[in-house]
């Protein structure tokens, strides 16, 4: 039971933030011009955990069969650990996918069709990230996985199916979507940086494997800053009262630190949850302020 405990809450550190944050960022600026769904948001939000949950699962499957997890220093794996079959673990990764399928057939009725073939690229992309013979989370690519489609496409596509419009609230959707996105690319920046000594003996070839240690730090701090800049696009385009997001850089901050400062294996863990907390903060402080300059 405690495993079992330990694995879901180290699924939660990547799972939660990267899942609600977009669909929160994307209804706000939907709300800004006063076209908030709220039962589309909600599908929308149904679509977002469904397609993270299931990535998690993927991973957690074809990584564990390959025995990229043999030696982890994270949060456990359940195939890596053996705490559950790889048949199981797959079965939950599809079972994910169709939930999010089925929310997202609901929206694209309501919206329209084109949107079911970016939900099937969305659904092929989480799998492929480490799933079939050569995935291209272990070609360095993992990070434009997660800015794409937890990032842009997350945020652009809940604004959307609420307004229906592009105009200067697609423009402000996109900028939000870079915010998020970088966020998102944060954490598995360090995630991928921890793992960086297992990974190489692994030949899992992360963008973190690719540019060693010093500079993948840098990089991090990099996606943090993106997240500034991105916010201060979106105060530009829609109300200055948006920049209430920059106290994301509470916990983003002292992340930061711990990276730059050289943190290796488990003292890397605490940055995994900061920097979803940093994510979360954005898309709620943003938020809070376009509603209040929409009022």
């Amino acid at each position: 039971m405690a495993t079992a405990a330990h694995w879901i809450a180290g699924a939660r550190l990547r799972t939660l933030p990267a899942a609600i944050a977009p669909v929160l960022a994307g209804t706000a600026v939907a709300a800004y011009a006063d076209a908030a769904v709220w039962w589309k948001a909600l599908l929308a939000l149904v679509v977002s955990l469904a397609l993270q949950v299931g990535v998690n699962y993927a991973n957690d499957y074809s990584d564990g069969i390959r025995g990229t997890d043999d030696e982890r220093v994270g949060p456990l794996r359940l195939v890596g650990s053996g705490l559950a079959t790889p048949g199981a673990v797959k079965r939950a990764a599809f079972l994910s996918f169709g939930v999010a399928a089925v929310a997202g057939l609901v929206l694209a009725a309501t919206t329209s069709w084109w949107l079911v073939l970016v939900g099937a690229v969305s659904v092929v992309a989480a799998w492929y990230y480490t799933g079939g013979s050569k995935p291209y989370g272990y070609l360095g690519l993992g990070e434009v996985m997660v800015f794409v489609f937890f990032g842009l496409v997350a945020v652009v596509g809940t604004t959307w199916v609420q307004t229906e419009e592009w105009g200067t609230t697609g423009w402000a959707a996109l900028a939000a979507g870079a915010g998020v996105g970088a966020l998102a690319c944060a954490i598995l920046v360090a995630n991928n940086l921890r793992d960086i000594p297992t990974d190489t003996v692994a030949g899992k070839m992360t963008l973190a494997v690719r540019l060693g240690d010093r500079r993948t730090r840098v990089f991090y701090g990099v996606l943090v800053a993106l997240a500034v800049v991105a916010l201060v696009v979106v105060a530009a385009l829609t109300t200055w009262w948006a920049l209430l997001g920059l106290g994301f850089l509470l916990p983003a901050v002292p992340a930061t630190r711990v990276v730059l400062g050289g943190a290796r294996g488990p003292g890397l863990i605490p940055v995994l949850q900061k920097t979803g907390v940093a994510e979360l903060v954005w898309a709620v402080l943003t938020g809070v302020g376009l509603v209040v300059g929409a009022a």
